[in-house]
């Protein structure tokens, strides 16, 4: 945790919130009104978690992450630090759903094996986007309201559509970059720039 976790700030949950025993819930941090929280789920310091939301067994969320109203949060999920996760929204993760086995019994954990979408740090998924696990959401990523994921995501792209393809480049303030020069972009909001090579972009004092 940043020097600025408040270690000593204890996380304040609703009584009306379902949290596990199990689950660890980091200094600072809210759950709100009907939201699941599982067993063995970690959830960071200063993070938000919305009314309805769901977060399943053994997901890992960093901290000062939003996790807003209704969104469904299903293991084994990562959110690296400073992740939005918009209203309703949807983290799969099975390759083929199915209720019951070929012989007609129904399934249980040990007929399958899940598969976990992964956001990077300060990434943001909009409101009712699903990402079809197993996919990588990169680094400050924007992904557009309604999009669907289905394939990884690259740091600092705008992602929209179904299925979701690149649109253009957004900064860490979530602003879209204007062109600044053949393969060089520029964040009006805090002057960032950045380098474009064969479709990969970074910062450019950034080196990755």
């Amino acid at each position: 945790m940043s020097a600025t976790t408040p270690d000593h700030v204890p996380p304040q949950i609703a009584p009306t919130a379902d949290v596990d025993d199990r689950a660890t819930i980091g200094g600072g941090t809210r759950v709100w009104h009907l939201a699941q929280v599982r067993e063995d789920a970690q959830v960071g310091a200063e993070c938000i978690v919305g009314r309805g939301a769901y977060i399943g067994p053994g997901v890992r969320v960093g901290d000062r992450c939003k996790i807003q109203n209704h969104a469904l949060v299903y293991e084994p999920a990562v959110l690296e630090d400073g992740v939005f996760v918009g209203p309703a929204v949807v983290f799969t993760n099975d390759h083929f759903p199915r209720a019951v086995n070929p012989d007609g019994t129904l399934k249980s954990a040990d007929d399958w094996h899940a598969v976990g979408v992964t956001v990077r740090t300060g990434a943001s998924i909009g409101a009712r986007a699903v990402c079809v696990a197993p996919v990588t959401v990169g680094r400050w990523a924007l992904v557009a309201a309604g999009s669907v994921v289905t394939r990884d995501v690259p740091d600092f792209a705008l992602v929209a559509g179904v299925p979701a393809r690149v649109r253009g480049w957004v900064g860490r303030a979530g602003s879209p970059l204007v062109a600044d020069g053949e393969g060089r972009w520029r964040c009006e909001t805090t002057g960032d720039r950045f380098v474009e090579v064969d479709g990969v972009l970074r910062l450019a004092d950034d080196g990755r």
